[in-house]
């Protein structure tokens, strides 16, 4: 009698498992996706800029104390440059906190105590982003690797030396606008799923994982019962839902003890890729500081030819 409540119990658990994996997938593949609103881009290009270079100090910062005494690599800061406007990685959940805000003639961006659903303004916002760092990404991480600035010189260096993002005021936003949608707070738990969804991107395996929804566990649909094994035929009068439990576990312990040779060739591939996309990306850094290190040479050497001939 032990015996069995244990399996109940343990049955119990996988199945609360598998109904919350399914509802995390559900739920992050169910939202619609919104679309950037590139008109409204101008009125807050300069201060998505500024919201920037404000990450970009602080993430280096948090960084840096994550692994000191350590120092920061350079490689480490052009990391968190390119992903710091792409809405699929961890370095842009800043964007999540923003609402944009109509306030007379223009548009502000104010930050939320809380992540909110992610519409056509949080869209928007990544879009101008990008468009501000642009192909400036290793530019401004050479800068913050090399001089260390604080917020103000890394917003002017930004906004006004690299960029054009705050050379000019904003244009007043036309009357006629259509208002923006109104900031939606994510729960808790939802924004903690969502974590957890970016974290596992990239991993060997995630993006094919298979999940059911609540409908085909409780039916006992979409399971495989070739495997199943002559223990079982003792259990005929065992539910659907303990039984494909059961498949569902002696797969998952097969699978821990042998790896086919296509499941090793597979991972090769993809951590040979990874190391090679780290290596490229170091050896490309090192190129445009070559090039221009020997362009200031040459027009140093230009200039001072120049001089003699005068």
């Amino acid at each position: 009698m032990a015996k069995i409540d244990r399996t109940v119990v343990f049955n119990s658990l996988l199945l609360n498992l598998l109904l919350c994996s399914s509802w995390i997938q559900i739920s992050y593949s169910s939202k619609p996706v919104g679309v950037a609103r590139k008109d409204d881009i101008p009125f807050i290009k300069c201060q998505v800029c500024e919201k920037l270079a404000k990450e970009l100090y602080e993430q280096v910062r948090d960084k840096q104390a994550k692994i000191s005494p350590k120092k920061i690599s350079e490689y480490d800061i052009i990391e968190i440059s390119e992903n710091v406007c792409n809405l699929k990685k961890q370095e842009a959940d800043w964007m999540l906190k923003i609402d944009i805000v109509e306030q007379g003639d223009r548009l502000e961006l104010v930050e939320q105590d809380s992540e909110g659903q992610c519409g056509s303004e949080c869209k928007t916002i990544e879009r101008a982003c990008q468009e501000v760092i642009g192909y400036y990404d290793t530019d401004v991480a050479e800068y913050i690797y090399k001089k260390k600035p604080q917020i103000n010189s890394l917003v002017k260096y930004l906004c006004k030396d690299l960029t054009e993002a705050c050379s000019k005021k904003p244009p007043p936003v036309p009357k006629g606008r259509e208002p923006g949608e109104i900031f939606v707070a994510k729960s808790a738990k939802e924004a903690e799923m969502e974590k957890m969804l970016k974290s596992m991107e990239g991993m060997p395996g995630a993006p094919g994982m298979k999940m059911y929804s609540r409908e085909e566990l409780m039916s006992g649909k979409n399971f495989d019962d070739e495997d199943a094994d002559d223990d079982d035929d003792d259990d005929d009068d065992e539910s659907p839902i303990r039984s494909n439990l059961g498949k569902i576990l002696r797969e998952k312990e097969n699978n821990k003890k042998k790896m086919d040779w296509k499941e090793k060739i597979r991972k090769g591939i993809i951590d040979a890729s990874e190391a090679t996309k780290h290596h490229a990306t170091k050896i490309a850094f090192r190129m445009q500081k070559w090039w221009k290190a020997k362009k200031a040479s040459f027009t140093h050497q230009n200039t001072k030819s120049n001089k003699v001939e005068l």
